[in-house]
């Protein structure tokens, strides 16, 4: 399923060299998959900060907040063929609420051209940080860089079931 997001979206934008492994980074907290008509439709990681993520340097800069206290949405995705399904929506809820009970923010960046994950983001109430510049491998992006709202935010429809994928 990466390959066809990657096709079809350039998500990610370089295609990692061991696809496995960049699904599980060593900052890895918990993932999940969400899986339609017996197929994997989508999935979502949730890890502790690294070198060069953007958006918890710009939530520690906040009065009261420290790098230490964020989580990185990260490895999102969903099959072109499954979109419109609320997939996204219950991926990002999920990885959420999961953060909150980690006692950790949500945070995330996303490319600035990615304008359907960023309606996404702010279709469900996340605040937009900052837009940064970064170099991954050959080519300078922009990056939006997002927090999520704060914990009384309601689901917004029925979620698809989600299944650790750890």
């Amino acid at each position: 399923m990466l390959a066809e997001v990657h096709q079809h979206d350039g998500y990610p934008v370089n295609w990692p060299g061991r696809p496995r492994a960049w699904l599980s980074p060593a900052s890895l907290l918990a993932a999940w998959v969400v899986r339609l008509d017996g197929r994997t439709a989508g999935h979502a990681g949730l890890a502790r900060s690294a070198p060069g993520d953007a958006a918890p340097v710009l939530w520690s800069a906040r009065p009261g907040a420290g790098g230490d206290t964020t989580a990185v949405v990260n490895r999102l995705f969903v099959a072109p063929w499954a979109r419109g399904h609320g997939i996204g929506t219950a991926l990002m809820e999920r990885v959420a609420a999961e953060a909150r009970a980690r006692g950790l923010h949500p945070v995330l960046d996303v490319l600035d051209s990615d304008t359907a994950a960023a309606s996404l983001y702010e279709r469900l109430g996340w605040q937009l940080l900052g837009r940064v510049e970064r170099q991954w491998g050959p080519r300078r992006v922009t990056l939006r860089c997002y927090a999520a709202p704060g914990p009384t935010r309601r689901p917004s429809c029925d979620p698809p079931r989600l299944s650790p994928s750890r």
